[in-house]
């Protein structure tokens, strides 16, 4: 009887652990996405929300692009080559379609990139993209 009260109590207190660690997990990952979106509606509100050309996801604060940038820095007028967002690139989620906004084909992830130009404004300071099309397109363009 002593055993089965011991073995009892020892699976109760591996539950409540479990939930406790559980419900833990859950606070942080509540206040992260409470984080999260506070960033977003302040970006939204002062107009700094940007799409990825690749998938049209917005990009949040601390969100960035995986590009090459070709040339040095000096010039006004560089190649760019651009992979994705943190949505699609290196690895797609879910109900996400990579597309070119040139030729309207699919991109793939692995091998797919757009090809793009980096204007740098001297009197400013901002920065400029002008996206030319993706590898594939850009290839028949030249040929």
């Amino acid at each position: 009887m002593e055993y089965i009260l011991l073995g009892g109590s020892l699976l109760v207190l591996v539950f409540l652990l479990n939930f406790f660690i559980n419900y833990k997990a859950y606070g942080k990952q509540e206040k992260a996405w409470k984080k999260r979106r506070e960033k977003r509606d302040a970006a939204a509100a002062k107009g700094l929300l940007v799409n990825c050309p690749l998938c049209s996801s917005p990009l949040y604060p601390g969100e960035d692009l995986f590009t090459r940038i070709y040339r040095p820095m000096s010039v006004s007028d560089q190649l760019c080559i651009i992979k994705g967002c943190p949505h699609c690139y290196p690895s797609t989620e879910s109900g996400i379609k990579r597309e070119c906004p040139v030729c309207h084909k699919e991109v793939d992830s692995k091998t797919g990139h757009l090809v793009a130009h980096l204007f740098n404004k001297t009197s400013d300071g901002k920065k400029h993209v002008v996206v030319s099309g993706c590898n594939l397109c850009c290839k028949s363009k030249l040929s």
